[in-house]
């Protein structure tokens, strides 16, 4: 499961863009965002009976400061043979003109270690550089493309834009770290919150605000069998997302089984100082 993949959202899960001049950064409040996890559907292939939950992320800084973010990502998986706990423990850093990047990944696997990933890629308009400490000391050369928060500033413009569909490529440190995904955006007709909306007493003053459904696919580099244009996706992530960069009612399809991730405590912190 690439639960690492969700922090290609991690700062727009439930950051709130103060307003700002048109043609300028959208600026991302701090904050802390919990969501519960729950399996949505799963196929007979998957093997999974059930899976339950908890996701908790941090975001702090600014386009002058950079942008950390801390994001852990708990659930026990139930099957028909085993029920085991994974946890999987992020923290990374972007510089705000989106040339660095560092990112430390450690998953564990019923409270012992499984994996560590851990290293820093920096970007340049000849491509990227990944420079690898963790599991083993290595250099990979990848095609030039974005970070996590440029992804996410690039979506919202595109959304505010009237853009409905949209190609892009991303590099967020997940799995090897060895490998930039294409996404593919769909931004649906935007619209309003229902009353039954079971996230409105989180929102609180937000829930006004319209939203617009989006959904991403991710496609890792393609196979050499696979024909141009017959590429599956590696996963899927819908979720509504808000003119104000809100992000929530997840869904994360991992193809054999659903997660669904429903935001249920937000918590604002200071708003970063403006740049010089």
């Amino acid at each position: 499961m690439r639960a690492s993949r969700l922090v290609v959202l991690a700062p727009g899960l439930a950051a709130m863009a103060v307003p700002a001049p048109a043609g300028a950064v959208p600026v991302l409040a701090p904050h802390r965002a919990v969501y519960d996890l729950a399996l949505a559907n799963a196929s007979d292939r998957s093997g999974v009976t059930g899976l339950a939950g908890r996701m908790v992320y941090e975001f702090n800084g600014s386009a002058c400061e950079g942008y950390t973010v801390t994001f852990r990502f708990v659930t026990r998986i139930d099957t028909r043979e085993i029920s085991r706990v994974t946890d999987q423990q992020t923290t990374t850093f972007e510089e705000g003109d989106g040339n660095l990047f560092t990112f430390v990944t450690k998953s564990f696997v019923d409270q012992s270690l499984d994996k560590e990933v851990r290293g820093t890629a920096t970007s340049s308009p000849q491509g990227l550089t990944v420079d690898l400490t963790r599991p083993d000391i290595q250099q990979i050369e990848l095609q030039a493309t974005q970070f996590p928060t440029q992804h996410l500033i690039e979506m919202i413009d595109k959304a505010s834009a009237g853009a409905k569909f949209y190609e892009t490529t991303l590099f967020d440190g997940s799995e090897d770290a060895n490998e930039v995904m294409t996404t593919t955006v769909v931004v649906g007709k935007p619209a309003a919150a229902k009353s039954n909306d079971p996230e409105l007493a989180v929102l609180d003053t937000l829930s006004k605000d319209d939203f617009w459904p989006v959904d991403i696919a991710y496609f890792g580099e393609p196979d050499e069998e696979t024909e141009p244009g017959e590429e599956l996706p590696q996963y899927r992530l819908s979720f509504k997302l808000h003119a104000n960069g809100l992000t929530r009612d997840l869904i994360m399809d991992y193809g054999d089984f659903t997660i669904a991730g429903k935001l249920v405590d937000l918590a604002l912190f200071e708003p970063a100082k403006p740049c010089n």
